[in-house]
């Protein structure tokens, strides 16, 4: 049971590390991001910013729900 849990806590950790890089990233270079981006797609900076923000959103999800979750419960029971 304990690489398991290892697995699960450094792969939570791992993963909200990239979650706060990826936010940090879109938060301080938001207009060079989109700038390059534009030039390959057409679409409005607020459709640009509504697309980002539920990409981390649904990246947070899948770490609450596949990394979290499952590590608080494997702590609980074991």
């Amino acid at each position: 049971m304990d690489p398991l849990l290892d697995f699960l806590f450094w792969s939570a950790v791992i993963n909200l590390g990239l979650l706060l890089i990826s936010f940090l990233a879109f938060t301080l270079g938001r207009d060079f991001i989109y700038k390059f981006h534009g030039k390959w797609y057409d679409i409005k900076k607020d459709e640009f910013n509504a697309i980002i923000y539920s990409g981390m959103l649904f990246y947070k999800i899948c770490i609450l729900f596949f990394n979290i979750v499952p590590y608080i419960v494997l702590r609980i029971l074991w």
